[in-house]
């Protein structure tokens, strides 16, 4: 079942547009509901208040949330994108992005050209302030529209993709059983798996019988990355990060609160391990705003944050900039896994981390009718047009959780 708006654009605003090939004349907008496989959902309760990790929040975490976005054009071409939103880090929900497209920005989407990306963000950001999730995933839905009018690929669009293999990161949740933490380590090591990312944040000391027992079971020759998700205050973090870096981690991400800029100054300027920003950076703004307090020593990019892959270009372009290093992570489905990997096809020798993709390990279904190629810890750059997938539209019905927005 799907739900049919019909808005009146603001022609009136500008010139109208011809009814060319790349017009934009439709948008579908699915929310979804994907669950975790039980195994994920079995380890994650291992942890102390069941998430797998140190961020306060209380609502049991059962499984992924999104919104898919298609965007089609007057010749039939369709482009598509999602978002991945998780209320205590994202602060909005998949009912929210849709309402705020539907009643807010699809005015300035419908009658415009797929190929005017940068005039449509201009207008949606003199509009509607922030809503950076939204105008991202509009984003990215044009540029596998226009990359699907020329029939290239997305990477192509973005200047070409310059490796075709992106070695990925593995994640390991917090435990409570520390054997169980180097037990998944090893088990993605062995799988090809050059980095780490571990769940840090229960206490100091836990911290530190976690990282000495990874280093010493995964020798030198691996890389660890922590995350903490806001666990501690400012001293603290300062002691937790100094605590741990003797086992030479080479970023750790959010140590302070997300809202706490300042604090996370301080950290940074106290611990020589790069600081990364995630719960507290979700626009290019914000990036500005942490280096320049000293913040940060690597941005995190998703097709969440700092929105779509318009701005995500300008993220690394100021990396590269401000000598920054820079990692491509999230727990997408496969519209947000072939999101990323176009991205760090293109740039790939600026990025200096490995990627994150944890989606196709936690969640129950991809949405993809044919899997992506994660074989030996890598994911493979899928060929043809646009971002080389297809969307299964079984699956999208079968885990949308009311009937598809449609406006036009």
């Amino acid at each position: 079942m799907i739900i049919i708006i019909q808005l009146m654009h603001p022609t009136s605003t500008r010139t109208p547009a011809r009814m060319n090939e790349d017009t934009i004349v439709r948008i579908e907008l699915t929310e979804v509901a994907i669950p975790f496989k039980k195994e994920v959902q079995e380890v994650m309760q291992g942890s102390g208040n069941g998430l797998g990790m140190a961020i306060p929040a209380e609502e049991p975490w059962l499984g992924g949330d999104f919104v898919i976005c298609r965007l089609f054009s007057a010749s039939g071409k369709a482009g598509m994108s999602e978002a991945f939103v998780w209320l205590p880090e994202s602060g909005v929900s998949p009912r929210g992005i849709v309402e705020t497209i539907q009643d807010d920005m699809a005015p300035f989407v419908l009658g415009e050209s797929a190929f005017n990306t940068e005039r449509l963000m201009t207008r949606l950001n003199n509009n509607v302030a922030r809503n950076e999730i939204a105008k991202g995933l509009l984003d990215s839905a044009c540029f596998e529209l226009k990359a699907h009018l020329v029939g290239r690929s997305v990477a192509d669009l973005l200047g070409g993709a310059q490796i075709r293999e992106l070695p990925l990161a593995a994640l390991v949740p917090l435990h409570n059983d520390t054997a169980t933490m180097v037990f998944l380590a090893k088990y993605w090591h062995e799988q090809g798996s050059r980095t780490i990312r571990v769940k840090l944040g229960e206490n100091i000391e836990r911290d530190v019988e976690i990282m000495g027992a990874m280093r010493e079971a995964l020798g030198n020759e691996v890389r660890l990355r922590v995350d903490y998700n806001q666990a501690y205050s400012t001293w603290d973090a300062i002691a937790a990060v100094n605590a741990i870096e003797r086992f030479r981690i080479e970023v750790a991400e959010q140590p302070a609160k997300a809202s706490n800029y300042l604090a996370m100054a301080e950290v940074q300027k106290r611990v020589n391990v790069p600081l990364m920003a995630h719960e507290g950076c979700f626009s290019l703004d914000e990036i500005h705003q942490l280096h320049a307090l000293g913040a940060i020593g690597a941005i995190g990019i998703n097709g969440e944050r700092p929105g779509g892959l318009s701005a995500a270009v300008r993220a690394i372009h100021f990396a590269e900039q401000n000598g920054l290093g820079v990692v491509l992570h999230n727990q997408p489905t496969g519209l947000g896994s072939v999101w990323q990997a176009h991205l760090g096809a293109a740039f790939h020798p600026s990025l200096h981390y490995d990627m994150e993709l944890f989606g196709h390990v936690m969640l129950e279904h991809d949405l993809l009718k044919a899997p992506l190629n994660y074989s030996g810890a890598t994911l493979t750059l899928p060929e043809g047009a646009g971002w080389g997938v297809e969307l299964d539209i079984d699956a999208l019905d079968r885990y949308s959780v009311r009937p598809t927005t449609v406006i036009e």
